[in-house]
This record gives structure tokens, C-alpha cells and sequence, in this order.
């Protein structure tokens, strides 16, 4: 019960991974206010905090935009006890973002921007003065391993941003008692169920999603985003914890070698017996 006592914010906190975060904080002792535009999504999540035994409240929010991002941060103030943590997990791919065929480079870029980056330096300007008056805390933004690779287009430049931001952030709030940190998922499996392991399948996948050949679960991002949120990261400030099974590091032609099970790999490690 590392946050007994502590109230968490969770931006996109009604589905996928945001949920994920929503359920690990409240089985942390942590009562969490959770933010997003799916008024049904938020009160099925309101649904599950009960059924759990944890104190969860959804607040409707457009966080792309500033004011809506003010008004819900002075909605929580009154809400919240210790306004301890802030996840800002919401965020927006291509299919997601509300850009259309025909719009322009300009249209592209604002609704890619606001999504992603606009909403998380938006929430923790507001937030980083209640954070102070709670004691201090913590900030986790949500990146992705999209920053690594060019084919996701704004996208990645936008979670790019996000990760600047953070460790501008850590240098702002290091003399006011906050921390600020990134983690960077690969590829999750938001549709599964987040207590069970996700499969060791990795289906009609060309390439494995990673060395474990499977998706990460939005519990395990949970679980880096509550350690960094917690005391025992207490001299961590300004990093990106990638999670992401492993694939990142993992060159092309480093598939096949994996596929016969490390043997090639390190053919003279004690014991290895294949």
C-alpha cells in the first residue's frame, strides 16, 4: 500500500493502459481522480474502483484544451486531500487523433500536438502547484518507442516533446519536492486482460512484438509507472524507463538467432547444454 493516504491523477484513465493505471494505484491504498472525453468509459471504470474497494472519481475533460485543463485541475483541488502523483497517460496515434485525409500540415500538427504533448504540459503546470502544497511528489508521463523510429511520423515527434518536456519538468519541480519521469511503452495489449499474462503468441506478427514474444500487459506498465511514482525512485528524476519487452534493443537479423533460443548467442555460457 505504497499510497495510503495519497490522492493520484491518471489522465486517460478509462481505457487501456490509463485504466491499467487507474487499478494498480487504487490497489496501492491511492484514491485517484482520472481524466478523459468517454463519459461511458469513465463511469464503467468509477464501476470497477467500487467492485475493488478503492475510491475512484471520473472527470470529463478535453485535456488538449487549456481551460477545460485549469478547470478540472481546480475540480480535483477540491475534490483531493495530498494531491500526491500525476500520470499523464492520455494521449492520441494517427487513427485516433481526429486528423483527416485532407487536412494540412498546420491541422495535422495542432491535433496531433494538443493530444499528446499540449495535454501534458497543460495538466502538470496546474497541477505542479498542488503537488507543492501536498508535500511534493511525482510526475510519469507516458511516452512510446514510436520516438525511436521515423515511420510513426508526429506521432513520435509529439512523445518526443513529451520526453523533453519531462526533463524539463524534473529541473523546474527538483526545488519544489517534484520528481518528473517518462516511461516508454512498446507494444501492449490493451484488450487483454490486465491481471493474466498476456499470450506467448505472437500471431499473425511478421516480427515478435518482443524478445518474450509476446505484448506487455497494461499492468506491467502500471507497475514501472507506481516505481517511479514511489519513494523507492526518490533519486530518479528525468529519465525514461523504457518498457518494452526487450524489442528496441534487438537488431533484424538478431530474430532468427533468438528463435533457436540463445544458443548461437552465447554458445560458451556455463552449463548450456543445447
Amino acid at each position: 500500500m505504497r499510497f495510503k493516504g495519497k490522492d493520484v491523477l491518471v489522465t486517460g484513465g478509462n481505457s487501456g493502459i490509463g485504466r491499467g493505471i487507474v487499478h494498480y494505484f487504487l490497489k496501492e491504498g491511492a484514491r485517484v481522480a482520472f481524466a478523459g472525453r468517454d463519459r461511458e468509459k469513465g463511469r464503467a471504470v468509477e464501476a470497477e474502483a467500487r467492485a475493488i474497494r478503492g475510491e475512484a472519481r471520473f472527470f470529463p475533460c478535453d485535456l488538449s484544451e487549456e481551460h477545460q485543463v485549469e478547470d478540472l485541475i481546480g475540480q480535483i483541488g477540491q475534490w483531493g486531500r495530498r494531491l500526491g502523483v500525476v500520470v499523464n497517460n492520455a494521449g492520441a496515434g494517427s487513427r485516433r487523433s481526429g486528423i483527416e485525409p485532407g487536412d494540412g500540415p498546420g491541422v495535422r500538427w495542432d491535433k496531433m500536438r494538443g493530444a499528446n504533448l499540449d495535454s501534458t504540459y497543460f495538466v502538470s503546470s496546474y497541477a505542479m502547484p498542488l503537488i507543492r502544497d501536498s508535500g511534493g511528489g511525482a510526475i510519469v508521463n507516458i511516452s512510446s518507442t514510436a520516438t525511436l523510429h521515423g515511420n510513426w511520423g508526429l506521432y513520435c515527434v509529439a512523445k518526443a516533446a513529451v520526453e523533453a518536456l519531462t526533463r524539463s519538468l524534473a529541473i523546474e519541480g527538483a526545488p519544489l519536492g517534484i520528481r518528473a519521469n517518462c516511461v516508454s511503452p512498446g507494444w501492449i495489449a490493451t484488450a487483454t486482460d490486465m491481471e493474466a499474462p498476456a499470450s506467448g503468441r505472437a500471431g499473425d506478427w511478421t516480427v515478435p512484438p518482443s524478445i518474450f514474444g509476446r505484448m506487455g500487459t497494461p499492468a506491467e506498465i502500471a507497475a514501472a509507472v507506481a516505481f517511479l511514482a514511489s519513494d523507492e525512485a526518490s533519486f530518479i528524476t528525468g529519465q525514461t524507463l523504457v518498457a518494452d519487452g526487450g524489442l528496441s534493443i534487438v537488431d533484424y537479423t538478431s530474430h532468427s538467432l533468438l528463435e533457436q533460443r540463445g544458443s548461437v548467442l552465447f554458445s560458451g555460457m556455463v552449463g548450456n547444454t543445447a
